[in-house]
């Protein structure tokens, strides 16, 4: 599925949830403190994260994210293995590194 697919397929399942909520788009975005505009264009699959956020909230489904956010349980014995070794950045794939050879120009 291609982002704007999925996109598209995110604004159809908030409208849909608003509508068996039997909510105007007008109420959600009065409870959620954005736009109707706003509630709008989440419908049509635009919109920004944080007012996607706030319109999963007003309808109560934001708890369903959680999987998605939850922060890795790690065992204790990989607390101690890692204790110090915190990643700071990623490292990015890396190229071989080409050897310089003289040229026989």
């Amino acid at each position: 599925m291609t982002d704007k697919a999925l996109a598209l397929e995110i604004g159809a399942r908030i409208k849909g949830l608003r509508l068996r909520r039997n909510r105007t788009q007008q109420q959600v975005a009065t409870a959620a403190v954005v736009s109707l505009n706003v509630v709008k264009a989440l419908e049509a699959g635009k919109g920004k994260l944080s007012s996607l956020i706030a319109v999963l909230r007003e309808l109560e489904v934001l708890d369903d994210l959680e999987p998605f956010i939850r922060v890795p349980e790690v065992s204790p014995l990989e607390l101690v293995k890692q204790q110090g070794k915190r990643r700071q950045r990623a490292s990015g794939s890396r190229e071989p590194q080409k050897s310089e050879e003289p040229s026989e120009w």
